[in-house]
């Protein structure tokens, strides 16, 4: 028995290896991707239950201005309302001519700068085993093929983190200044593309601009059975790592009013490392989400909304919306159509600024069905998601020796249906002004399924 032993555990090990090894992905995977639009339910997947558990527990002897769930009785950051007329077809498939919106800053008839908080919480990817110990693989020429030899047999722990991207993340031209069109002075990409749109009601010292602050990191643990990764080509952790979209929002928004240390911004809210008046960033090495449990339906780059959360005696009992997005940093070479960088964040941060509250009242940032030249069928102001999936989508701005790439978005006269656009130049795009040359033809109830 004892000369077969050998043999039985070299088997042993093969088969533990190829186990550890199901979800690993070859790092040039993410090349025939697609990005994908995601709108994740407003206030957080917890957010419906949070709101009828602070109902029942109001007390009516409690002094309050504010009874019912409405964006006046929310405590959250500074933001202006207008409203535009144009004939369409609202969500209920009923015609309308009046549609209201709400945007992050002062209204650009004010003059002056308004400057709002935005707290950077870098998030670290801890990849652990089915029983929720840590997780490590062998490097083998399965998971790493283009591994030199003394590369193989390496034990690699499967934590992933955002610090070697943080200083280039932080210094782009989301919370930098550069010069464009829009702007007499370098103003941030966003505060450029807000300017841009509202053309010449703009007074000339109008700006939004954000306040960077690097908070302290957290880590996101995710089990087997959730993720998937690929290691880079000298067998380390990672190239990217793919999460099953339903159980990331579980990881990352609170489940509980009031929220504790179980999660993301759970974590962030308790240690008052964000608030209701900033717009917070989670940011993410290279991780991105799948959809429906198929690896297949990915991917999610990053998304924005608000973590709702309950008020009390101490806000006068006004519900609370902490803006946020989560998104990840785009190493190049992951996907095609020039997304690097900080192409997801641009985008979120742009819709953040033009749609706060992603249409939690089925009222504000709703508008008539729009269809985008590549039959992307929408009713909401996300002008992104008009953008990412057209030809040319980036607009390269360098800064500091190095080519960014965040994302040309839409103008709100294209939501609008205005002929021609009020916007600078008469655009409906911007910084890239070519990329989006004409307005969607008016549409039925869903696009007519489109």
């Amino acid at each position: 028995m004892k000369k077969f032993a050998p043999c039985f555990l070299f088997l042993l090990l093969l088969t533990v290896a190829y186990a550890e090894d199901k979800d690993v992905l070859p790092n040039n995977y993410l090349t025939r991707m697609h990005v994908i639009a995601s709108h994740p339910v407003p206030g957080g997947p917890n957010a419906t239950m949070k709101r009828l558990t602070s109902a029942f527990s109001f007390s009516p002897s409690t002094t309050s201005t504010c009874t019912d769930f409405s964006l006046p009785c929310a405590d959250t950051l500074i933001h202006f309302n207008g409203q535009f007329n144009v004939l369409g077809v609202y969500l209920d498939g009923t015609a309308r001519d009046i549609w209201q919106y709400s945007m992050v800053g002062k209204s650009p008839s004010n003059n002056g700068t308004t400057v709002i908080n935005a707290p950077v919480v870098p998030v670290t990817i801890d990849m652990l085993n089915a029983d929720g110990t840590p997780r490590s693989v062998i490097t083998n020429s399965t998971n790493c093929p283009k591994c030199t030899a003394g590369e193989l047999g390496k034990t690699v722990r499967l934590l992933y983190s955002p610090e070697p991207f943080l200083k280039r993340f932080l210094a782009g031209p989301v919370f930098g200044t550069a010069t464009y069109s829009s702007s007499p002075v370098p103003t941030q990409i966003t505060d450029a593309i807000q300017r841009a749109e509202f053309g010449s009601k703009v007074q000339p010292d109008w700006h939004t601009l954000l306040a960077p602050s690097l908070k302290p990191g957290l880590t996101m643990a995710l089990i087997e059975g959730t993720y998937f990764f690929a290691l880079n080509n000298n067998g380390s952790c990672c190239a990217f790592v793919l999460a099953d979209d339903l159980v990331f929002q579980n990881e990352l928004f609170p489940a509980t009013a009031p929220p504790d240390n179980s999660t993301v911004i759970g974590s962030a809210e308790v240690a008052g490392e964000i608030t209701t008046k900033d717009i917070s960033t989670f940011f993410f090495p290279n991780t991105y989400l799948y959809s429906n449990g198929n690896v297949n339906d990915c991917c999610i780059l990053g998304f924005h909304t608000f973590d709702f959360e309950p008020g009390d005696a101490s806000n006068g009992n006004r519900f609370r919306f902490f803006v946020l997005n989560y998104s990840s940093w785009i190493s190049p070479g992951l996907f095609g159509g020039g997304f690097q960088d900080v192409t997801a964040h641009s985008h979120e941060v742009a819709e953040t600024f033009n749609d706060p509250f992603v249409g939690f009242d089925n009222v504000h940032n709703i508008t008539p069905f729009w269809l985008n030249p590549a039959g992307q069928c929408q009713d909401i102001m996300e002008v992104g998601d008009v953008i990412e999936d057209l030809p040319h989508p980036t607009f390269p701005v360098t800064m500091g020796g190095f080519t960014y790439h965040p994302q040309t978005e839409a103008l709100l006269p294209w939501f609008e249906f205005q002929s021609p656009s009020t916007a600078i130049h008469k655009a409906y795009s911007y910084p890239g002004e070519t990329v989006l040359t004409s307005l969607s033809a008016p549409q039925p109830f869903n696009c007519a399924g489109k």
